[in-house]
């Protein structure tokens, strides 16, 4: 049963930050936020998703995340294809709901995420690969790593002070990544770092231009970033050892 309520989790979590961070573009068109205003929204909403539904489901929402955490053994594969199922779901029907309130001043198809000349093919992918590195390496020093809690008193406060720090970590992260490659900084790509972001609109509107980068991109970015943390991480009984002759 507990499964079953970390799938909702993620449904939930993800529908709110794609309603919350789409909507803040759609807004925009009508009341200017700028480029800030609309990195503040992904960043925060990111952030509460994380503190509402962390605990619960992990707090996944986006595909990429989802695969580079089954990739580098934090996330069980057999789990993959429901978290990915109910994330696109709920981006769809993000994106359904703002087509609809939206009905008349702005069009879905205004959030979808699209990169144009003079940035190429390459340029997007490469774009879209460090930024989702970036998220992911993130992810991974401030939400996975609790090996930290044996090593002494000191590091398992230490720790529990990040892990309480995650969400404003990730959506930090979330906020100066959308900064550099954000919506309103075309040509760049829109800084989507998560497939699911990218699928929702483009299914809704229909416009599955470039999307395969969206996706691709993403998924190499988080994937890298897992497999290279996991080589940052000292073995445990060095890491103990060290640990002792400081103190």
């Amino acid at each position: 049963m507990f499964f079953y309520a970390q799938v909702m989790a993620e449904l939930l979590g993800t529908y709110i930050l794609m309603f919350v961070g789409l909507g803040s573009v759609l807004i925009s068109y009508k009341q200017p936020l700028t480029i800030v205003g609309i990195a503040v929204a992904w960043g925060l909403v990111v952030m509460v998703m994380i503190y509402t539904f962390g605990h619960i489901s992990g707090g996944h929402f986006n595909p990429a995340v989802t695969i580079a955490s089954a990739v580098s053994c934090k996330f069980p594969w057999r789990h993959v294809p429901k978290y990915i199922g109910v994330q696109l779901l709920a981006s769809t029907l993000a994106a359904l709901t703002l087509s609809v309130l939206f009905h008349g001043q702005e069009s879905i198809g205004d959030t979808l995420t699209l990169y144009k000349s003079p940035t190429t093919t390459f340029e997007a992918l490469t774009w879209e690969f460090i930024i989702s590195f970036i998220l992911m390496l993130t992810v991974c020093g401030v939400a996975t790593d609790h090996r930290a809690v044996r090593y002494s008193n000191f590091h398992s406060q230490l720790l529990k002070q990040i892990n309480e720090l995650s969400g404003v970590a990730v959506g930090a992260a979330i906020l100066f990544n959308c900064l550099i490659a954000g919506w309103f900084c075309r040509p760049i790509t829109g800084a989507s770092m998560n497939p699911a972001r990218s699928i929702g609109p483009a299914i809704v509107s229909g416009n599955y231009s470039n999307i395969w980068v969206y996706i691709v991109a993403p998924i190499l970015g988080t994937t890298a970033a897992g497999f290279i943390y996991s080589f940052l991480r000292l073995p445990l009984a060095k890491t103990s050892e060290s640990t002792t002759k400081s103190i």
